[in-house]
């Protein structure tokens, strides 16, 4: 009787340790600390930074992605005996952002940070061997897949300019946001529509 007792209080001991040593690990990770610590400076001013980190991380996404649809519309524009339709769209799409990205550049330059050269993916983004595949082929092959390439990447810039609109503090960028999101959705209803024509 008295080695159970022993044995069973030596049971409580461990479970009663390894809570223990639970919590306190819990209490120390790296992250609890910092989301505790910043608590009191947030509290200053938690609006402007959460608007310069929606802002600055619209900015920087759509850069690099505008740069690929112009990617894209080059080689497009490249090719012979494509539907005029779509080497109407490859120019507006071109002259469309290409003035957005001197904007934000110029936003970025205004705030002292720049864009991100790392190799963005996602958000609709075509992936290296897309583009490569686009830019071998042609005729309607070609065409369809600008088409619907640039369909689903106009779809990840809406995605993120309706982020910037949610999130976004700085006027100039969110009405910028609703540019992409007005121009880009017309846009994609014309290309659906020459899709199912060609």
């Amino acid at each position: 009787m008295r080695f159970r007792t022993l044995s069973l209080s030596g049971s409580v001991i461990a479970v009663a340790l390894v809570l223990a040593g639970c919590t306190g690990t819990g209490g120390s990770m790296p992250g609890m600390d910092m989301g505790s610590g910043d608590t009191p400076s947030s509290t200053s001013g938690p609006s402007s930074t959460t608007a310069k980190t929606a802002d600055e991380m619209f900015v920087t996404m759509m850069i690099p992605h505008h740069e690929q649809a112009i990617a894209m519309s080059d080689a497009i524009l490249k090719k012979t005996g494509i539907d005029p339709k779509v080497t109407a769209l490859a120019k507006q799409i071109k002259a469309a952002q290409a003035p957005e990205i001197q904007t934000m550049q110029a936003w970025l330059k205004d705030k002292g940070t720049s864009a991100d050269s790392a190799p963005m993916t996602g958000m609709g983004m075509m992936s290296d061997h897309d583009m490569t595949t686009l830019d071998s082929a042609t005729g309607s092959d070609a065409a369809r897949l600008f088409l619907s390439g640039m369909i689903a990447h106009h779809e990840g810039a809406i995605e993120m300019a309706r982020s910037e609109l949610s999130d976004g503090k700085d006027a100039d960028m969110r009405a910028l946001a609703q540019k992409v999101v007005d121009g880009q959705t017309a846009e994609i209803t014309t290309m659906k529509d020459i899709l199912g024509s060609l």
